[in-house]
């Protein structure tokens, strides 16, 4: 697969997890209450369970797996790579002002922007590792010219897109019950995804140089999504006094992407 084939299907497969958020936020031309509470917990729990399969499956074991068949020790790129994924997301959140769907207090350094523009950029943090995670796999299949990678690729970009139908919703539904337009509550909430293909894209730029790290990089990756999924998702999907919903909602989101990734991969 030549570099201009696998810009293509990453801008295919980053394209889509984009759409897939813009659907979820185009809810707010159709709904204006907000979303009830175990609606909004399932979402949650969904799409942690997703990204959890998604970081072992798609990610971790890959990366093992390429640094054992380059001779060398396939856990400490797995380790060390995850460990600078979570060091990273960490630092992000401490460096950019945010405000998480759901959350009334903002977090970070204090700013005076808008709540709109808070709840983008919480959201944004979250779709930098995925955006990644699809641009690395469509390199590796790039680089192997193996169908089992790229079909693995095409399982996490859809397991990516699944899981971004309730992010779109999340930012644009809050955003229309406080008075925003439809439309510019849409924006707000389909423009949350651009990260994805952005970071996407700019894996394949830097494939050449990225090499010789891709056991690292899947990794890092991994870490950074799963910084995601326990430092917000879990726990917001375990508001409230029954937690079962939110409970089994991870189980359900873990069981599709392990299928999409064992099916397709």
């Amino acid at each position: 697969m030549d570099l201009l084939t696998t810009f293509g299907w990453v801008a295919a497969g980053t394209g889509f997890t984009f759409l897939m958020t813009a659907l979820g936020a185009a809810s707010v031309f159709f709904f204006r209450k907000k979303i009830s509470e175990n609606i909004h917990r399932m979402a949650l729990g969904l799409a942690a369970g997703i990204m959890i399969a998604a970081s072992v499956w798609s990610l971790l074991i890959p990366a093992m797996e390429a640094a054992e068949e380059a001779g060398g020790s396939g856990w400490l790129p797995a380790a060390g790579g995850f460990i600078f994924g979570v060091a990273f997301l960490l630092f992000l959140d401490e460096i950019l002002p945010h405000l998480h769907p759901g959350s009334k207090d903002p977090e970070g350094p204090k700013s005076e922007l808008s709540r709109a523009s808070l709840l983008f950029l919480a959201v944004t943090l979250h779709n930098i590792p995925e955006g990644m995670s699809v641009g690395l796999l469509f390199v590796v299949a790039a680089q192997t010219g193996d169908p089992v990678a790229l079909s693995a690729a095409f399982a996490l970009a859809l397991g990516m897109g699944i899981q971004n139908v309730p992010e779109g919703a999340a930012v644009s539904l809050p955003l229309r019950q406080e008075g925003y337009s439809a439309r510019r509550a849409f924006a707000f909430g389909a423009f949350s995804g651009l990260a994805e293909p952005v970071f996407g894209l700019l894996v394949v730029l830097c494939a050449a140089w990225i090499t010789p790290f891709m056991p690292w990089l899947l990794a890092f990756s991994a870490g950074a999504m799963m910084y995601v999924v326990v430092e917000e998702l879990i726990p917001e999907a375990h508001l409230g006094e029954h937690s079962n919903i939110g409970t089994l909602s991870v189980m359900a989101g873990f069981v599709i992407m392990m299928v999409l990734d064992c099916a397709l991969g």
